[in-house]
């Protein structure tokens, strides 16, 4: 022990303050922009989705004035109603709301630490039940009666029709097998364009399942792959 002891020695302790890159506000939300971009690509979301999404922040941000952690409500419902004023629809003002609300959650996450050190802020999402839009507006599609039974039979009988005179076997038959899936399935038009062969398991459970590899997620969460079972004897017309 009195060797040990005299291999001890006392040391200044105390951890490294860690402070912000920037005290600049617009830098440093430049800077948080590009690391919310990055944690898309790292989530594998498509090139197109990030232009498309970034164009959309951006905008929303230059339209808030000020950096994210400073938006109160009133900023928001200004926004909004701005673009309501406009004409912009329903969906639009939607976007509009959410890209800014997962960028906010983005600092929540990963700068709040930073942004209260440099700037005293403590984030609170101005995102409420008072300015967030309802998912189904008034031009949303959901107000159209869907068609009856009888209805769906009469283009199925069309499409069949369509198969047996069609000038080219492969496309008409790949079209009846198409609309198909979607109504027996129930996935979107989309999901179904980008099924392929090796997506189709027909020895997975009792009916077959697809793989749909490139399912529709929720807002800037990228695609969120699934399985579907094959029902009302789907498997025998994609086999």
């Amino acid at each position: 022990m009195p060797v040990a002891e005299a291999r001890l020695q006392v040391i200044a302790g105390g951890a490294v303050p860690q402070g912000p890159l920037t005290t600049d506000p617009w830098q440093f939300q430049t800077m948080c922009v590009d690391a919310f971009v990055a944690s898309w690509r790292a989530r594998g979301f498509s090139p197109v989705t990030i232009d498309n999404d970034i164009g959309l922040l951006e905008r929303t941000l230059t339209a808030l004035g000020r950096p994210a952690w400073e938006v109160t409500p009133e900023d928001i419902d200004r926004v909004v109603g701005d673009l309501a004023v406009k004409g912009r629809a329903t969906s639009t003002r939607r976007e509009y709301v959410q890209i800014f609300k997962g960028f906010h959650r983005f600092l929540q996450a990963r700068k709040a630490a930073e942004i209260e050190a440099a700037f005293g802020v403590r984030l609170v999402c101005p995102v409420d039940e008072f300015n967030a839009s309802r998912h189904v507006g008034d031009n949303s599609p959901a107000l159209l009666p869907p068609p009856t039974p009888e209805r769906v039979n009469e283009f199925f009988s069309f499409m069949k029709q369509r198969i047996a005179t069609a000038r080219k076997y492969g496309p008409a038959a790949r079209d009846y097998a198409m609309f198909r899936t979607l109504y027996h399935a129930g996935l979107r038009s989309e999901e179904v364009s980008l099924l392929e062969k090796p997506d189709l398991h027909f020895t997975r459970g009792p009916f077959g399942k697809l793989h749909v590899r490139f399912g529709k997620g929720a807002h800037t969460s990228g695609p969120r792959p699934r399985w579907v079972p094959m029902l009302d004897g789907l498997d025998l017309v994609l086999r």
